[in-house]
């Protein structure tokens, strides 16, 4: 009886442990990174940015170099679909959300292209004949190139607009203190990353589906809980744009660095569900992009509702055809 719970306990602790690792790898960070006397403005747009898709990158890691390249493929794919369908479905049900400019013009839509992009990919669309379909290792390349692109147009746009922005409250810690927090965050990460995709599995064997399910849903839905809390004490708050700011800009670096080194060290191999998963993570985006042009810059209620409807209609047939 143990034996066959103790992959579901060690997937939660798994969980926990990423969670933590990276709230002390991003504080840590950008103590030491104070201390360098970068802005806040800076630390927020880049070390904070990158913690807060640290544990999508380190379970994608553990996944690509164990080979598991479905859980490599669905973690991303999934936490994208999640965290619109879900995060924002939610979000915007319990208070519209009201975009900003900058995100209508280009972040959004950079997060709708990106689930095109691995779409187009997976087909095999951009290089025909090239190997299986999948993620190759020049499609990865190809996605970090994109990615440095927009890390540059990130902080040119921050610090030129600087004022305007909100600034991350960063606090200066000792900096041996600083140093723990970091080598401590990323053994947390480390031990959390492995301890989800060997659950993961074990799990998906236990249940007799494929990985690919597993990773699409529930390692999915872990690895975005702190997206999830942070959009939705967001909008509790009426701070519209830092929810769905929060939802664009971790779709964006999934794609564009996590799966992207992923598929770098480990090119990604096709499974069943590739195209209806990319598909589902571009739809999201799309909708996202249209219902901010055409309802007056924001998300309603009803569209936050849709968006889940929509979200119930996919994990229905996913369940069907398990």
């Amino acid at each position: 009886m143990m034996q066959a719970i103790l992959p579901y306990i060690w997937i939660v602790v798994g969980f926990v442990s990423l969670t933590f690792g990276a709230d002390f790898l991003v504080d840590g960070a950008s103590s030491v990174a104070k201390r360098m006397k970068i802005s806040d403005l800076l630390i927020g747009l880049t070390v904070v940015a990158f913690g807060t898709s640290a544990p999508e990158l380190v379970v994608n890691l553990v996944a690509a170099i164990s080979g598991n390249n479905e859980i490599a493929l669905t973690n991303v794919l999934g936490s994208n679909i999640i965290n619109v369908f879900i995060i924002l479905g939610v979000s915007a049900t319990i208070y519209p959300i009201v975009c900003q400019k900058s995100l209508r013009h280009f972040e959004i839509p950079l997060a709708a292209l990106a689930g095109l992009v691995v779409l187009l990919m997976g087909m095999n669309f951009f290089i025909p004949g090239m190997g299986d379909m999948g993620i190759s290792r020049v499609d990865g390349i190809i996605l970090l190139l994109i990615f440095i692109i927009f890390m540059y147009q990130t902080i040119k746009t921050g610090l030129k607009d600087g004022a305007s922005q909100a600034e991350e409250e960063v606090k200066v810690k000792a900096l041996w203190l600083s140093l723990l927090m970091i080598a401590g965050g990323l053994a947390l990460l480390i031990v959390g990353g492995n301890l989800i995709v060997n659950s993961a599995t074990a799990i998906a064997r236990s249940w007799g589906v494929s990985d690919a399910i597993i990773g699409v849903t529930v390692v999915a839905l872990g690895t975005s809980l702190p997206e999830l809390a942070t959009s939705v004490m967001a909008v509790l708050k009426k701070n519209g744009d830092m929810a769905i700011g929060n939802v664009i800009g971790s779709n964006i670096f999934n794609v564009f660095f996590v799966l992207a080194t992923s598929a770098t060290i480990r090119p990604l191999s096709d499974y069943p569900g590739l195209l209806l998963d990319s598909g589902m993570a571009f739809l999201g985006c799309f909708l996202v992009m249209i219902f901010v042009w055409k309802g007056k810059h924001r998300i309603g209620r009803w569209q936050g509702a849709f968006m889940l409807a929509v979200y119930a209609i996919y994990l229905f047939w996913l369940i069907k055809t398990m």
